[in-house]
């Protein structure tokens, strides 16, 4: 508890945090007002506020995810916090446990007023969206949000670099996707973590974002994904923190 106490307390008394987050409500919230007024009639709100997600505000998350945990190396802190944190699987945990409640929040209200700002833009599309659709997707929002930070607070220990987390993590949510799928590999598109991350949000049979195919699997199936990945990375990056040198 004392450890997530202060990783609480370093997540909120800094800039980045702030800047990240007034980032991420500027580019979804812009984003979504330009896209309905120049969409097609075939684009529904919830599609739109999915878009922005993937295209946009997913790099805010694993950029702030990054600096919560590679951003303590660039500075020399990691020192005393491995000081104050003997136990080394502790301070990824404890990083998790506070930046995964705060970027579900963060994706579920995106999500819910990108849709409260679409629809009035789009009074034809209105009658199509349900209440329980917006709840779904605001909430697949936010379960994405979560897990990529903590997936990329995995990267990030296994690395211990800003950029090199970065990038790899870019790497991985949009480039391996594509050329994955330029090599014909598109059974193995579906099940990465971006793609994955894309088709729960989306929901079971809607169009790919990336491939154009209807989504293959249900939320649950794209979560179980979501999920082993980030189990892989944490575990890559706990087994890395406690062998190496701070």
């Amino acid at each position: 508890m004392a450890a997530t106490r202060a990783e609480w307390t370093k997540l909120w008394s800094v800039r980045s945090t702030w800047w990240c987050l007034g980032s991420a409500a500027a580019l979804m919230l812009g984003q979504s007002a330009l896209t309905a007024i120049s969409e097609s009639a075939d684009s529904s709100a919830t599609a739109i506020a999915v878009e922005g997600v993937f295209y946009l505000v997913q790099f805010v998350v694993l950029a702030l995810a990054t600096l919560t945990m590679a951003g303590e190396y660039s500075t020399g802190s990691i020192r005393s916090t491995l000081q104050w944190v003997p136990v080394r699987r502790r301070v990824p945990a404890a990083k998790c446990a506070v930046l995964a409640p705060t970027l579900f929040a963060l994706g579920t209200v995106l999500a819910a007023a990108a849709v409260a700002v679409i629809v009035p833009l789009q009074p034809e599309r209105a009658p199509d969206v349900s209440g329980g659709e917006v709840l779904r997707t605001a909430l697949a929002v936010g379960g994405y949000c979560a897990l990529l930070g903590m997936l990329t607070v995995g990267i990030a220990a296994a690395l211990r670099s800003v950029a090199g987390a970065l990038t790899v993590t870019f790497l991985l949510l949009l480039v391996a996707p594509v050329l994955a799928g330029g090599m014909g590999l598109m059974a193995i598109v579906d099940y990465l973590p971006g793609v994955a991350g894309t088709n729960v949000m989306l929901g079971e049979g809607a169009p790919s974002l990336l491939t154009g195919a209807p989504v293959p699997y249900s939320e649950f199936v794209g979560f179980a994904v979501l999920v082993a990945w980030t189990a892989v990375a944490l575990a890559v990056g706990d087994a890395l923190l406690r062998r190496r040198d701070a």
